[in-house]
């Protein structure tokens, strides 16, 4: 496993923690632990379709294929929710984008 996947995953995870804390208190402590746990896994599969070994592009496409798929990932999510998490499925979007970011910045 090469150094960008690694910190994708690790990037995934604990943006997964960010996510599961926010999806808690919104829902009034109420979730459920396998609601908390497939969001937290959610974002961890996220890392993992970022991490990936894609061709090297520059920033802004980089960026933009991290938000489409986190976008894709988040759909997964979101459509076994019912279509009823909206915040959750944006998040996932600005997560892909944030993580791309991130492991650029990391490169360079």
């Amino acid at each position: 496993m090469n150094k960008r996947m690694k910190k994708a995953l690790i990037g995934g995870a604990l943006l997964g923690i960010f996510c599961v804390v926010g999806a808690y208190v919104r829902s009034g402590f109420t979730a459920s632990p396998v609601f908390v746990f497939s969001l937290w896994y959610n974002r961890v599969v996220i890392g993992l379709a970022v991490g990936a070994p894609w061709k090297v592009a520059d920033k802004r496409s980089a960026i933009l294929r991290g938000a489409v798929l986190g976008l894709l990932v988040s759909f997964a999510f979101y459509s076994s929710t019912g279509f009823y998490d909206h915040v959750s499925f944006a998040a996932g979007i600005v997560y892909g984008a944030l993580l791309e970011a991130w492991l650029i910045g990391a490169e360079q």
